[in-house]
């Protein structure tokens, strides 16, 4: 931790005090913000040195980096908040590229008229998610807009990994034949923010599943399956992610409804908003594509790790020249899994 500098006088008053412009400034007083709240949270060698970029150390491999930025509403959510959304999500996008994440930036927008209280808790969370992940928050910036132009607090985070030489998970190389694997139940995250949004409640409550997911791929990596794709079903959730890999790879997919885990309780908040939990966004699950020789031996070794205790083999990829994704249903019938023409949930992440 860094010790935080005593030359401000009054410190900041993290119960009532809220975000000014000043705090942008540039100044005094956006220093002490940084000191008292940030570094004091986020503090480690590489912020604390008072540079305008971190120095890190060369990695061996190829670098992988991956951008985002979240804007989710509300701030706060059944099981998440900001904060650990957007370290959790920028190492996801890093990891499903078979990289070892290593490293986060930090970009902040605050609103005037924040509250000090509510910046403070999401920071913490940021901190305690990026420890339990491994991944240091290494270096980031603050601007404050005015009020009525911020909606709060926005994020946008990087992140840096490292790659091993020969590994390629890309987009582009899913196989006629290859089996279809999701680490877990979806539409978990989704519902638990629309359900917190429009204040609803149902008998079982919803939480997102946000977490970080690199020490699952690591397990996956170990299996020694022949992994070909692996992508996290954000925004859009796993129909889109699916359309996304097929028209990519140009092959076709066929799902098998009974096969995709879906909670109970997730279902029935579904089908009381009339939404479809293939389309509704997660933040700790994943698709898996792999040879269909090694799909038992891959869904074994995510089973054992606790992220993946349900994952489920939901499909197949074939041949064909539309790229489509479709899906046999419960009932006997096949129908098309098609791309959305907007979005069912929007500020999700």
């Amino acid at each position: 931790m860094i010790p935080v500098r005593k030359a401000y006088g009054r410190p900041l008053d993290l119960r009532q005090g809220r975000v000014e412009m000043m705090h942008g400034s540039g100044g005094r007083a956006m220093a002490q913000l940084i000191d008292e709240l940030f570094l004091s949270r986020l503090g480690n060698a590489h912020p604390g040195a008072g540079n305008d970029a971190a120095v890190l150390p060369a990695a061996a491999g190829r670098l992988v980096v991956s951008t985002d930025s979240h804007v989710v509403s509300p701030l706060f959510f059944p099981g998440g908040d900001i904060g650990c959304l957007s370290v959790n999500g920028t190492i996801n996008d890093v990891a499903v590229m078979g990289a070892t994440p290593l490293y986060l930036a930090a970009g902040f927008i605050l609103e005037e008229g924040f509250p000090l209280a509510d910046l403070a808790r999401i920071v913490d969370s940021m901190a305690q998610a990026a420890a339990a992940a491994g991944v240091p928050v290494v270096t980031g910036d603050t601007k404050v807009v005015q009020r009525g132009r911020g909606d709060g607090v926005y994020i946008t985070t990087t992140g840096v990994g490292v790659v091993a030489d020969g590994e390629d998970w890309s987009g582009d190389r899913a196989r006629p034949g290859d089996s279809i694997i999701v680490s877990g139940g979806i539409g978990e995250h989704g519902m638990a923010i629309m359900a917190q949004r429009e204040s609803i409640g149902f008998a079982a409550d919803i939480v997102s599943d946000t977490a970080p997911l690199h020490g699952l791929i690591a397990a996956m990596r170990a299996s020694g399956a022949d992994i070909h794709v692996v992508r996290d079903p954000t925004r859009g959730g796993v129909a889109t992610t699916l359309n996304e890999i097929a028209r990519q790879s140009r092959v076709g997919m066929m799902l098998r409804e009974s096969e995709v885990p879906v909670q109970p309780q997730v279902a029935a908040a579904c089908e009381f908003l009339g939404l479809d939990p293939l389309y509704v966004a997660n933040e700790g699950r994943l698709l898996a594509i792999v040879a269909a020789a090694d799909a038992e031996r891959l869904l074994a070794a995510m089973r054992a790790h606790p992220l993946a205790r349900h994952a489920a083999l939901i499909g197949s990829v074939h041949q064909d020249a539309q790229c489509f994704v479709q899906m046999s249903t419960k009932l006997g019938g096949r129908r098309v899994v098609d791309w959305l023409s907007g979005d069912q949930l929007p500020r999700i992440c």
